[in-house]
């Protein structure tokens, strides 16, 4: 079965919402800066009167045989490296090679190793596997030699609510609770710069979130690569009675001498590595016992193919793999094969999964605090015609 078109598809559409979708946005490595400490830089498209704006674009593989696989979402520079780099080396290339296909899309990439380039080969990578299970007709998780599990654990992973509000904390907390997530990652608004008054918000929020959950429910905090040494063994150790199931990015990826300096000063678990790529990224994080909780996320570090491998490894010396939730459909069909010790949530991005999934036929939900995994053939990623309002074919 060959390839025969790597098709761009930009899509626009309008997300319904009855007030603004992001609330708040978190603590970035940038606001060490003033002039970025107060912006809200929101992604994902624009809030208007009459709801949120999406443009977006998803990658179609065509082959000879008529069989289609899909990913996305994907941003526009990303799209465009599949289009100008990346389709030359597919059109005409058997589909089912995968790992040949993986192999030298990353050999010819020398200088997009990570970022944009990485994401590029990542939705090919997953484009691909859906493709394969429709060949097969077949979920992509028994390709994979599942299911060890057909429900999946949710996390609610609350970006983009409002964080300097006690009362609305309080209440958003014990919502999703009471939705039946089976635990909660907050985002810390404030870094070192925001000073004192901005460590006691910090410290504020994990104190409310305690206390409106109670004790037994994880409740994981997201620092966003924002903070360093000194401050997040500051945080940790005012933090540490409420007893949260880990502290997430503590520092910015390449600084692994800083992660593995913190886990030694701290007694709260370790997480991170979202924004790492491949099993060579995430072997430096292993092997320097960095981490206590890594999280590839499948559409960024290498696609289903490369998480795969970064979890054997990871295994190997008995770390838990939690992907990051950018992909709800591919991390289901990853989690489902997992031993369910190694991988015992599936984070559910709350806003972000609306956005990511309008235009899918089917959203994969949280139902009583349980991802069900798709049992459809491919991934179970299917677009709603009825919501585009505009689509072009794209670098074609």
């Amino acid at each position: 079965m060959l390839i025969t078109e790597i098709r761009l598809r930009k899509l626009a559409g309008t997300l319904p919402t009855q007030a603004d979708l992001w609330e708040e946005r978190l603590v970035r490595p940038v606001d060490i800066y003033p002039e970025y400490r107060t912006r809200n830089d929101f992604e994902g498209g624009v809030q208007t009167a009459d709801g949120f704006k999406i443009v977006t674009y998803f990658v179609e593989i065509h082959t000879d045989e008529g069989v289609t696989g899909l990913a996305g979402p994907i941003p526009e520079g990303v799209a465009f490296i599949i289009a100008k780099s990346l389709r030359r080396l597919l059109v005409g290339q058997d589909a089912i090679a995968g790992e040949r296909l993986w192999d030298q899309m990353h050999r010819f990439m020398v200088h997009g190793r990570q970022g944009d380039a990485m994401l590029a080969i990542s939705a090919i990578d997953c484009a691909l596997w859906d493709l394969r299970g429709k060949w097969l007709n077949q979920p992509v998780y028994r390709l994979l030699g599942g299911p060890t599990q057909t429900k999946i654990p949710a996390y609610a992973s609350m970006l983009g609510f409002a964080v300097l509000d006690p009362g609305r904390v309080r209440e958003r907390a014990i919502e999703y609770k009471e939705m039946g997530y089976r635990a909660q990652k907050w985002f810390f608004r404030h870094g070192p710069m925001s000073g004192a008054e901005g460590l006691k918000k910090n410290v504020e929020l994990v104190r409310t979130l305690r206390e409106a959950v109670g004790e037994d429910y994880d409740l994981m905090f997201d620092c966003w690569q924002a903070m360093d040494v000194g401050y997040v063994v500051d945080l940790a150790d005012r933090i540490e009675q409420y007893r949260p199931r880990w502290l997430e990015e503590c520092v910015m990826p390449d600084r692994i001498d800083s992660y593995r300096k913190i886990r030694e000063r701290i007694r709260i678990p370790l997480s991170g590595a979202e924004h790492e790529y491949t099993r060579w990224g995430f072997k430096r994080f292993i092997d320097s016992e960095a981490l206590d909780v890594i999280q590839p996320d499948i559409y960024w570090c290498g696609g289903l193919t490369e998480t795969l491998k970064i979890a054997a490894y990871a295994s190997v010396h008995d770390l838990v793999t939690i992907p990051h939730g950018h992909s709800s459909f591919a991390t289901a069909h990853f989690s489902a094969v997992q031993s369910p010790i190694h991988t015992p949530y599936q984070e559910y991005l709350v806003k972000w999964n609306a956005v990511h999934e309008h235009f899918l036929v089917d959203p994969l939900d949280v139902i009583d605090g349980m991802i069900e995994v798709p049992d459809r053939p491919g991934l179970a990623m299917e677009i709603d015609t009825s919501k585009i309002e505009m689509e072009e074919v794209v670098f074609a």
